[in-house]
């Protein structure tokens, strides 16, 4: 084993690709990340906004509107216009006060207020839907606090007729909605996910070349990867705790027992070693093996669970999903931050153990690409 491990690393310092994945690429990936969402909620989304009415009321409203940190107004004078920006990406929201919209309001009519957004960007139109809808409520509730108050309703009763019940939704795990502790978490395990795949498929795919493929056979392959395993499994989860480390200690998220979340991210490692063996001994092609690895990865972050809602997936995006250390790592990661579960957390996590039947196609699947000479027995190792 210690011939092989010496092996191992001469083969890695001839790599500087490999080098480079090891240390610094997951470093400024993870900062890069934290820093495109470092500002935590978004700002001045541009909004567009059409008075079709030019009345006091419409300019109320969009006054309203503006008003918000979150909404960037920008008037335009038909809706043809406020389209074509919204579809070349200048705005993310359109809104239409109509012609006669102070009057119908007046009359007691309930006139129609236009509002589009942006469906591609989900957050973002999300966020702005909840917004403009707000904004908007609040300027009607002023222009309904002046009417009744100007029909003689007594001012401590306004409050009851506008809104006879109100509601308060509050956020258990995240009351202010940053998007940090929203969106970061995900994105850095499912890139770790990644960076993972591309380590163990180059170290794989090193022993492809014809002398080094003869040598594997005969030495065997599962000191081989085990030797492997043993460089890099300690490297990867010294990134999994430099993430844990970014996130709930110099970033401040709540989590607690973050501890068993070590045994946990071994477990994904694993599972996606398995994954890139099978793959590996599939297709024995450096470059499909990469493809293939990075195409069933690439989707990690929107099968997670966290942005996009998998209960209501077709079946097969469900199966996908599954496939995927990183969704059963999520979860259990939410289960032991959000809750404090550790119960919970290892149920989630017993879904990985799934993962090790992949041992069997990967036997089999190395087992009939051995070379002929090999399987004769004839042959010398080569150094």
């Amino acid at each position: 084993m210690r011939a092989l491990l010496r092996r191992e690393l001469r083969l890695l310092k001839q790599d500087n690709w490999q080098l480079a994945l090891i240390s610094y690429i997951p470093l400024l990936g993870f900062m890069l990340l934290w820093w495109l969402f470092s500002a935590g909620l978004p700002r001045q989304l541009p909004v567009a906004v059409v008075d079709q009415d030019h009345s006091s009321v419409s300019r109320m409203l969009e006054r309203s509107l503006d008003a918000s940190p979150v909404n960037q107004v920008i008037s335009f004078t038909s809706q043809s216009e406020a389209i074509a920006a919204m579809r070349q990406g200048d705005v993310f929201a359109m809104v239409t006060f109509p012609y006669g919209l102070r009057r119908e309001l007046l009359l007691g009519q309930q006139p129609q207020i236009d509002i589009r957004y942006n469906g591609q960007f989900l957050l973002v139109g999300k966020l702005l839907s909840s917004q403009l809808s707000l904004s908007l409520a609040d300027g009607l509730r002023k222009l309904s606090r002046q009417s009744l108050i100007a029909h003689g309703v007594p001012a401590k009763l306004v409050a009851p007729h506008i809104e006879p019940m109100t509601t308060q939704t509050t956020a258990l795990f995240n009351r202010n909605t940053n998007y940090v502790g929203f969106l970061v978490p995900p994105i850095l395990v499912a890139l770790w996910q990644l960076l993972a795949m591309l380590i163990f498929a180059n170290a794989l795919n090193k022993e492809l070349k014809p002398e080094r493929w003869q040598q594997s056979y005969q030495v065997g392959w599962w000191p081989i990867i085990a030797a492997k395993s043993l460089i890099y499994l300690p490297i990867l989860l010294l990134h999994g705790q430099f993430m844990l480390a970014l996130l709930y200690g110099y970033l401040g998220l709540p989590a607690a027992q973050l501890l068993w979340l070590l045994p946990v991210q071994l477990c994904l490692l694993l599972s996606v070693g398995l994954w890139v063996a099978t793959i590996f001994f599939l297709l024995a092609d450096s470059a499909r093996v990469i493809s293939f690895c990075t195409a069933l990865f690439a989707p990690a972050f929107a099968y997670m669970g966290i942005t996009f809602p998998t209960a209501e997936m077709p079946e097969l995006a469900k199966l996908w999903r599954l496939l995927m250390p990183s969704s059963h790592y999520m979860e259990a990661q939410i289960s032991l931050v959000s809750y404090g579960n550790v119960a919970l957390m290892w149920q989630q996590c017993a879904g990985m153990a799934g993962f090790l039947l992949l041992l069997l196609p990967a036997m089999l699947l190395a087992y009939k690409r051995r070379p002929q000479n090999v399987a004769a027995g004839v042959g010398e190792p080569t150094s």
